[in-house]
């Protein structure tokens, strides 16, 4: 799908942060890289076989599990579940996070056509406010609006959107939301705006 292909009548969009902006993963990963380098620093372990380790743990169980995983394996020391915790929502990352490159070529085009664009995310605040900051985003960020779901209530709940609307003073069948999340579908169709999934621009 292509910016052309939308409907020319609408005039803002709506896009969830995490999977549709970027890769997730990319974010997660480098934590874990620090995570485990400042583990390898206190206590000697190996930061390559931790990392491996939550990589892997991520990719069969879920995020959920990782440090319980690296408890288990290791025995490290409870303690460090508050650092684990903390650097997820604080850590200044190696890499900057990269674009989709469809999805940035979309937001390129939006902002071209002067636009607007949204951020709507679920999750906590202060984490996905560290994510955006640390995106590469090609001068776009001046062009940025961010509503963060768990301020109001989060999806699939529509009350960030209907605050979106008023704020902004659009109507329904002005907006695109652009998401990945059941969550985010349900929104939408909670809300009465259309809805793509991004699997359908990348």
């Amino acid at each position: 799908m292509k910016y052309n292909e939308l409907d020319q009548h609408k005039t803002a969009f709506i896009f969830e942060l995490d999977n549709v902006i970027y890769p997730e993963k990319d974010y997660l990963f480098q934590v874990y890289y620090l995570f485990a380098s400042m583990i390898e620093y206190t206590e000697l372990f190996d930061a390559k076989v931790m990392t491996d380790l939550m990589v892997n743990t991520f990719l069969t169980e879920g995020k959920e599990k990782i440090f319980d995983k690296l408890k288990e394996k290791f025995a490290i020391d409870e303690k460090y579940r508050i650092n684990f915790q903390q650097l997820m929502l604080t850590a200044k990352l190696p890499l900057k996070l990269l674009i989709y490159q469809a999805v940035l070529d979309l937001l390129q085009d939006i902002v071209v056509d002067r636009k607007k664009i949204f951020i709507v995310t679920n999750g906590n605040p202060a984490l996905q406010l560290n994510k955006i900051k640390q995106t590469e985003w090609h001068g776009l960020e001046k062009y940025l609006i961010c509503y963060f779901a768990e301020e109001t209530s989060p999806m699939p709940e529509p009350d960030v959107i209907h605050q979106l609307l008023k704020d902004h003073k659009l109507e329904r069948r002005e907006i695109v939301m652009i998401g990945e999340s059941e969550d985010s579908k349900r929104c939408a169709e909670a809300a009465g705006v259309d809805y793509f999934n991004v699997g359908e621009i990348i």
